[in-house]
């Protein structure tokens, strides 16, 4: 049960200052308009670097956290809300910087039995190619999201290329095995997995054009694999959500193969909230509106650290 009062007053947190700002505008608009049908009193925030001139101005009592990207899926956002003592929905610090970086994810549930993970090898900036490649691969800035920043190489005059426009975004490059199959993915409420949704994009894979374009992709609703893949991608994504001490709502990604077997590729601790994005849709699989869904994670606002707790 929440304690949060239902005169509270609540920012959403949208917009930012990553290269997903005009995708976490939509989110927040649309976590605003269900909110304030509820009755709750909330107000959009737009994110820039006078954060907390604009919270103490609104009078912000609880942070509803709605942005994408760095400095907000990150963990700085959730660090300076600790700071200023305002509850705030979603995963903490840790687990947002942790779920953030798609190679620290992937070595913290490496020895688990349940998650299934592509091989991969860490390019750095300045290093030679390894010689021992496989291709096709795919080629990733570690701490990207909305699938900025992935390149799929066929050869490596192709790797050669995506390595001088990823080396660009940070000094290292996440070189990940190819896994041909099936795009779904499985969201986590308070961990709890949602039966998993199936995506098919009408060409390619699910890149950016294919997220935010109508029409580009089509949604199963449910996925349609078997119920042994589904079961095992539910219990892989609630693994991934648990080790890295998620909270609130978190949606991991995967690739099934021929075999039916969900491949993990990463895991989203702030993904897109609009009617028509992913979780809402896996949550109305179980009778879940996108208001209830908002509401929910609202309830479930709070603060990590508790002042002067752990001093001398």
């Amino acid at each position: 049960m929440s304690e949060i009062s239902r005169s509270a007053r609540i920012g959403v947190l949208m917009g930012g200052l990553s290269a997903e700002r005009q995708v976490s505008l939509k989110s927040g608009k649309a976590v605003l308009a269900a909110l304030q049908e509820r009755g709750w009193d909330a107000v959009a925030i737009d994110v820039q670097r006078d954060l907390p001139q604009q919270l103490l101005a609104e009078g912000v009592e609880v942070a509803w956290i709605a942005l994408h990207g760095q400095f907000g899926e990150d963990g700085c956002v959730q660090g300076l809300l600790e700071l200023m003592g305002i509850p705030y929905t979603g995963s903490g610090v840790l687990g947002s910087a942790t779920a953030m970086d798609k190679i620290t994810t992937k070595r913290l549930v490496a020895d688990n039995p349940h998650v299934r993970l592509p091989q991969d090898r860490v390019w750095r900036v300045g290093d030679a190619l390894p010689e021992d490649l496989v291709f096709p691969l795919v080629a990733k800035f570690p701490e990207g999201g909305s699938t900025l920043g992935l390149a799929i190489c066929e050869d490596p005059a192709a790797l050669q290329a995506a390595l001088l426009e990823l080396g660009e975004l940070g000094g290292q490059v996440l070189l990940e095995q190819f896994v041909q199959g099936e795009e779904i993915t499985v969201a986590v409420l308070d961990g709890h997995p949602f039966p998993p949704v199936g995506i098919r994009p009408d060409e390619g894979f699910f890149d950016y054009e294919a997220k935010y374009t109508k029409g580009k992709t089509v949604y199963d609703v449910p996925a349609k694999v078997s119920d042994a893949t589904s079961q095992a991608a539910r219990r892989s994504a609630l693994e991934v959500y648990r080790t890295l001490g998620l909270r609130g709502v978190a949606r991991a990604d995967y690739i099934v193969d021929a075999d039916g077997v969900p491949w993990f590729l990463e895991i989203n601790t702030l993904p897109g909230m609009t009617a028509t994005s992913l979780s809402p849709m896996a949550a109305s699989l179980e009778g879940l509106s996108f208001a209830d869904l908002v509401e929910a994670i609202l309830l479930g606002a709070r603060l990590e650290k508790v002042p002067g707790a752990g001093g001398l």
